[in-house]
Order: C-alpha cells, then sequence, then structure tokens
C-alpha cells in the first residue's frame, strides 16, 4: 500500500486527515473490546487477551504515526504498513469474537468507507482487495484445521457463501463510497478553484483603473474558468450599446447598432437579470448574430451597481446543454465584482477630469496646460524638435466685467473658449491660463507656423458669437530659440504679449520680435 501523498490542491491537509484515521483506530479496537464483553457469543480468546490485543493495535498505530512525524517525507512507507496492520486487526478480530456470525465483520464496512473518503479512490479499492484477501485467508486457515476450524461442513459451506457476499459488498460499497467521494470533491475543488479566480480577478482589478482595462480583466477570468468560446461587454447609453471589450468575435460590417424592443441587451438592461438563450435571434438582434454567428447557449449578465453599467454576452458553444445554474451564479458573482470596478473607474475618470478642467470654461486649467507643457518639452528635446507655446489674453476685460457685469462677462469667457477650441488642432492643448487668459501648447510648431496658428486663434476670438464682442492680444514663444525649459519659455511668451498690448491690442507677436523691438506685428489690420 502506498501514502497518501499531499497535493497543493487537497482541500483536508494531511496532518488531518491523520487525525481523523487516529480516532478511527481507537474506535475500531473500543467496539472490539465492547463486543467482546457485552455481546453473548463464542470467544476463540479470553476477553483479556482480547483487549489486550486491542490495545496493542492502537499502540503500534499511534507508534508508526509517530515515525511519520519524524521522518517527514522519508516516512512514506509508514502508512503503507499502517493499512497492513489495519487488515490484519480486523481479521484477526472478526476471527476472535465469532467470525462471520459476529458483528465484527461490519467494522471493515465502516473502515473502508472512512479510508477511502480520507485516502482516495485507488487507495480504496485496494484496501477493500486487501481486506477481503484477509477474510479469505481465515476462511482457508480454518478449512486446513491451521486455525481453530468449523464444527461440520454445513458450516463451512455457509461461510463460503457468506465469504462470497462479503466479497462483494465490500467492493459495491468501496466502488460506490469512492465514486461519491470523488465526484464531491471534484466538485469542491472546482468551487474552490472558481474562488481563488474570483479572489485573482479581484486583485487584477484594483490595477485595472479604466473600464477597458476592468472589462478585460474579467474576459481573462471568464476564460480561465470556464473557457467560453465568445464573450464581449457592452455599455448601453441611450439605447446604443458600445462595446468596451470582446474575445473571439467576428469582425463583421455593421451598420446600425441600435436596440430592438426585445433585444436581449435592452431586456437583461432594463430587467436587470441573467438572460440564458439556446441562440441569438436574427430578427431582434441583427448586428448581434452578425459579431457573434452560430452562437449556442448564450448568458446576458447585466452588470449592477447601483445601477446597470454594462451587459456581459458569454456563449459556452456546447450543443444540446444548457448552462448550469452553477456557472450562471458564478458568472453573476464575477459581474458584481466587475460592475463596482468599472463604476469606480468612471468615477476616478470623472474626478480626473474635474481635476484637469477648468469648471467654467471646460477647458483644460492650468494644472493640465503645465503637464503638457512639461511632457511636450521633454519629447522635443529628446526628438530635436520644435514646439511652440502661446499666451492669449482678452483686451479690456476689466473694462467688460466693469460695464455688463460678471455673469455676462463669464459668459463672454465660456463663448471664447468654445469658439478657440473649435479653431485648435486636435493634437493641441488649449487652457484656461487664468482669469481672462488663455494659453496653447502647439507640438511640432516652428515660430512661423505658430504665429499663424495663434493668429486663427486671435481671430477667433474676434469673431466668436459672444453676447459682447472683444478682441485679444497673443505672445508667442517657440522651444528652443526662445527659451530651454517651461520657465523660459512662458517667460518669452509673456512678454510677446505684452509687446501686443503695448503696441495697441488685438495682434499677435512673437517673442523674438518682442526682443527686437522690430518687427511687423500680425494683426487683423
Amino acid at each position: 500500500m502506498t501514502a497518501p501523498t499531499q497535493r497543493p490542491s487537497d482541500l483536508v491537509p494531511l496532518s488531518e486527515r491523520l487525525v481523523y484515521l487516529r480516532v478511527l483506530r481507537a474506535v475500531l479496537a473500543a467496539i472490539t473490546v465492547i463486543d467482546a464483553a457485552l455481546v453473548p457469543h463464542p470467544l476463540l480468546e479470553s476477553f483479556a487477551a482480547i483487549s489486550s490485543i486491542a490495545l496493542g493495535y492502537v499502540l503500534v498505530s499511534w507508534a508508526l504515526e509517530a515515525i511519520w512525524r519524524v521522518r517527514g517525507q522519508r516516512g512514506k512507507w509508514v502508512f503503507g504498513v499502517a493499512l497492513v496492520i489495519d487488515g490484519f486487526y480486523l481479521a484477526g478480530a472478526t476471527y476472535l469474537t465469532g467470525g462471520s456470525a459476529g458483528p465484527l465483520r461490519y467494522l471493515v464496512f465502516v473502515y473502508l468507507a472512512a479510508v477511502t473518503l480520507l485516502g482516495s479512490y485507488r487507495s480504496g479499492l485496494k484496501l477493500a482487495l486487501w481486506q477481503s484477501l484477509m477474510q479469505w485467508a481465515v476462511y482457508v486457515g480454518q478449512r486446513s484445521k491451521v486455525l481453530s476450524g468449523f464444527p461440520n461442513s454445513s458450516a463451512a459451506h455457509s461461510e463460503w457463501h457468506r465469504l462470497i457476499t462479503f466479497t462483494l459488498a465490500v467492493s459495491a460499497l468501496t466502488f460506490a463510497t469512492a465514486t461519491l467521494a470523488a465526484v464531491n470533491e471534484r466538485e469542491l475543488r472546482r468551487r474552490r478553484f472558481e474562488l481563488e479566480q474570483l479572489a485573482q480577478m479581484g486583485q487584477n482589478l484594483e490595477d485595472a483603473n479604466d473600464p477597458l482595462s476592468v472589462g478585460d480583466v474579467l474576459l481573462e477570468a471568464l476564460n480561465d474558468t470556464f473557457g467560453f468560446r465568445r464573450m464581449a461587454l457592452f455599455e448601453v447609453v441611450d439605447n446604443e450599446p458600445r462595446m468596451l471589450t470582446a474575445r473571439g468575435l467576428l469582425d463583421a460590417t455593421v451598420s446600425d447598432f441600435s436596440l430592438g424592443e426585445n433585444s436581449v441587451l435592452r431586456v437583461a438592461n432594463e430587467r436587470r437579470e441573467t438572460l440564458v438563450v439556446p441562440e441569438i435571434d436574427r430578427a431582434v438582434d441583427p448586428w448581434l448574430a452578425a459579431i457573434m454567428p452560430n452562437a449556442r447557449n448564450v448568458a446576458v449578465v447585466p452588470l449592477v451597481a447601483d445601477g446597470v453599467v454594462g451587459v456581459l454576452v458569454a456563449e459556452t458553444g456546447s450543443r444540446g446543454v444548457g448552462i448550469g445554474s452553477r456557472v450562471i451564479t458564478t458568472m453573476e458573482r464575477y459581474a458584481g465584482h466587475t460592475a463596482l470596478a468599472i463604476r469606480n473607474a468612471n468615477l476616478l475618470a470623472r474626478v480626473q477630469q474635474m481635476a484637469v478642467t477648468d469648471g467654467l470654461t471646460e477647458l483644460a486649467n492650468r494644472r493640465a496646460f503645465d503637464r503638457s507643457l512639461d511632457r511636450e518639452l521633454s519629447r522635443a528635446a529628446r526628438t530635436d524638435g520644435r514646439l511652440s507655446v502661446v499666451l492669449l489674453d482678452i483686451d479690456h476685460f476689466k473694462l467688460l466685467n466693469d460695464n455688463h457685469g460678471h455673469v455676462v462677462g463669464d459668459t463672454v469667457l465660456k463663448q471664447i473658449a468654445h469658439a478657440l477650441q473649435t479653431c485648435a488642432r486636435e493634437y493641441d492643448t488649449i487652457a484656461r491660463y487664468g482669469g481672462e487668459e488663455f494659453a496653447a501648447v502647439l507640438p511640432g510648431c516652428s515660430s512661423g507656423l505658430a504665429l499663424q496658428v495663434a493668429e486663427r486663434l486671435r481671430l477667433a476670438v474676434q469673431d466668436a458669437a459672444s453676447d459682447v464682442q472683444v478682441t485679444a492680444s497673443a505672445g508667442v514663444a517657440t522651444y528652443p530659440y526662445d527659451g530651454i525649459d517651461v520657465a523660459g519659455l512662458l517667460n518669452a511668451a509673456d512678454q510677446a504679449l505684452y509687446a501686443s498690448k503695448r503696441a495697441g491690442r488685438n495682434q499677435v507677436r512673437s517673442a523674438e520680435q518682442a526682443r527686437s523691438g522690430s518687427g511687423s506685428p500680425v494683426s487683423a489690420g
């Protein structure tokens, strides 16, 4: 017999299983003594002898366990020896207390069931064979007169039939116990694995700080746990789905992503409950059927956190076998954790956006401008590129506030901000620099091109559809000619801005023009 080995995935530690076996052997010995003392049947040895054998059996078993604890991995052979001794003891105890007619033979059933549950499928079958052999050895010993024999041939014949029945019963019991134990343990291992995957997903979600990354974590966890063929995670906003992330979908051409009245995404989103459909209806969800063709056994799970933040669509792909309730429950658990992570990611994104956005104009604020300038300046220095900065100030804005009030002044600033944003290049950063002053970071812009962009910005202010018509003055500085760091560039742009104001306002000047005090300003004329 080989000892059971400790595996990382074992549900019960080996040391704990040894405790159960120690208790079981003590119980077997105690029942033997009680049976010898109380049950009225003939004993082949005295009560004292049987009690001594039972006590010796317990002591030897515990001594072997102590040897294993001392020798560690090198003492695995001890388990096999102990199981062999168990077989000798049970066969001997049965023989001494009445043989097959006595009640102790049923202890073999208890022993085999317990050891099979604590050990393994193969160990149980080996022990069933060993126990049967021990009982047959006693029978052979009695027939051959080595042991106290049968009183007559009729008794021997009856014992023969009882042994056959016993052997079949032991085999059936062990096989049934081992099979059911394996099924239960497999289910427990699977659930443990799912919980471990959930814990791992929770750790991964901590590192995901945007909805896309969160969705990828969910799909990865579902793939590792269930091996789904195809999955997609959608956001549903104003009855329009937006795909966050997907696995295994077909790259189909879809022109209309709207949701019909009975669309599975819409129903799951509105009811906030999981739907399981055998296939996707092309008439109801044509675009979903296009990107997930021939889908079978599809689960549609809403991600709920205060509200529905997304809808998961996952396909098992199995034909004729539905998605079990355990799988659905686990998916909903995964989805719940993901929903909270997406909600937190959205909140974080909003907070971060608020931190870099001017509350009045909705342009980038001073902090965002400084970060952008620092980042682009580092890139320009690394690549030997060009970078320009524009500072733009609204002319006579204090007078506008004095004459029309601050409410009108704020409205004008918002209207100007919108005009500046619409005329800027896609990769430029337009920011409210402070008060009535705006600024722009222009990556890859030479001094000449920056003057043209600044002129467009000045004209945008002049032509803006504002409640009160205003003009602006602007100053331009370019890296590396006007400054090699942030402070130098901003100081040069500021000097150019004041040169524009001194020259009459509503015009653009470069830092070079400001330094030389010459050159024609760029203006509307």
